[in-house]
Order: C-alpha cells, then structure tokens, then sequence
C-alpha cells in the first residue's frame, strides 16, 4: 500500500511540472504602437547666436508611443533616434545629426553644440540661412519591426562662425617671403606671383614653386617686417611637407617642403592652421 502511493504521489507531481511548463510557454505579442509626436520649445527659427553661445536655444519633446503587447503595455526600454537634417535629403544625409536617447522623451540643445554640429559635421556655410528638418524615430531595442516614426519639424538656422584662432591682416592681404621662394628674402617681394589670393576673411591661398629644403614666412604688408605670420619650432613643430600651426609674430620661420616643386599653401586663420600640398 505504501508503494502504490509513493507511485501516485510522483505522477501527481510530474503532472503539475508539465501543467506548468505549459502555462509558461504563452506567447506575447506585439499588437503596435503611437508614433510619438515631436514639438519644439520654439517655431520658425532657432536662433543661434555667437554672443548667446552658452544659451539653450531649443527643446525638442516628444510623446511616448506606448507600445501594446498582448499582454498590455510593454515594460522594454524604448530608444529614439532624434535626426537633423537639411530641406530635401529626407534624412539619408550620411553627415546629418543623430542622437539616440534612451529613455527620455526629449533633448535640448545649448548654442554652441548645436553650432558646432551644423557647421562640423554637416558643413553647413557660417553666415548663411539653410533650412533643417528634425524627426525622432522610436523602437524598442532598435528593432526595425517596431520602428516609428514621429512628424516633421522644420526651421530656419543661420550658423556663426566662431572668432578665428588667429586675427587674420587687416589690409585683407597676405604675402609669401623667404629662401623658399624665387624673390628671396627680398622685401617687398614680387607680386602678384607672391601675393595669397584671399578666398574668404579667414582663408588664403597661394600656388608657387618652391625651393626645396629652405624657408619661408607670412607677411600681412609686402615691404614691412614690422609684423610676421610664423610658427614655433620648440612647441608645435610643423611639417615642411604638411603644413602645421601658426600665430602672429611667432618666433621660427616655416620649413619648406625637403623637394623642389611647384605647391599649394592653404591659410586658415579661422583653424591657425596651415596646409602645403605638392601639385
């Protein structure tokens, strides 16, 4: 008799493991969900000022999608992607501004970072109005399957240009003189073979054949050595095949590329930089 209910008691017991494993095997699914609605803090225009560099210029929110399983509401965290991009790319732009967040529902911008991104990473010209649209997309887990997409924002930006790291001359011109060059240290120096074309207020260019292996210097008044564009050998040495930084009345002149040939020399007074490219 002992036996026969040691028997009944295991099989009572391997029934209610297998009514469980059952249970636990129902199946959730995804019924869908909102695609979440996007506002700004302000319409029309962001305004972006290199004055109100430090100020938050807009705020983009946007609703939650509240995405239904079968079983209600989903716990998962939802990610967005939070896309800036210009009037006619359509958001395929591989230079436009994505942001994911996660779990928030909103993503403000300071001046100088959104600057930055419009003019760094999406080029977009300083100075000049362009037109941007802005759209979050919501998932969960970044599955492509649960992909919403919010409404289309659009405004008006026009980027600053941030103060140049070196002033550039005031007389708008800039002039080549050294050994490397065909004048010599001869000053004034022949022009216009050794004058820069000024491309902008903050670059200037020059195409010159020059000597290889010796120097040479940027001056802003052909006939004056009063002042000099130059660099410093001891705490950024350049590369006179390259390029390198600059300043104003820095000590060391610049070494000029170690082959005799014809070059290109970039000036970028908005970077204090500058480029040597053989042609």
């Amino acid at each position: 008799m002992k036996t026969l209910l040691k028997k009944l008691f295991f099989i009572g017991v391997g029934v209610a493991l297998f009514a469980s494993c059952k249970k636990d095997q129902t199946m959730d699914y995804y019924n869908g969900g909102t695609a979440p609605v996007l506002t700004a803090s302000v319409s029309g225009t962001i305004p972006l000022s290199n004055a109100n560099q430090s100020n938050v210029e807009v705020v983009f929110s946007w609703t939650n999608p509240n995405y239904q399983f079968t079983t209600g509401l989903s716990s998962q965290n939802v990610s967005y992607l939070l896309e800036i991009d210009t009037l006619g790319a359509n958001f395929t732009n591989p230079n436009r501004i994505a942001t994911s967040i996660s779990p928030d529902l909103g993503k403000s911008y300071v001046d100088a970072v959104l600057n930055a991104a419009l003019t760094n990473q999406m080029s977009l010209v300083t100075g000049m109005k362009h037109t941007i649209q802005v759209r979050v997309t919501a998932s969960i887990n970044g599955v492509a399957a649960t992909a919403l997409v919010s409404n289309v924002l659009q405004f008006s930006v026009t980027p600053w240009s941030p103060p140049p790291t070196v002033n550039p001359p005031t007389s708008g011109k800039l002039f080549l003189v050294g050994s490397a060059t065909a004048g010599g240290w001869g000053n004034p120096v022949p022009v216009p073979s050794q004058q820069f074309t000024q491309v902008s207020t903050t670059l200037y260019t020059i195409t010159v054949p020059l000597t290889g292996g010796q120097e040479f210097l940027f001056i802003p008044v052909n006939g004056d050595w009063s002042h000099k564009f130059a660099c410093n050998k001891s705490t950024s040495p350049p590369s006179g095949d390259a390029g390198g930084i600059f300043g104003y009345d820095w000590n060391d002149n610049f070494p000029g590329p170690t082959v005799t040939g014809t070059y290109k020399i970039d000036v970028n007074f908005q970077t204090g930089k500058y480029a040597i490219t053989k042609q």
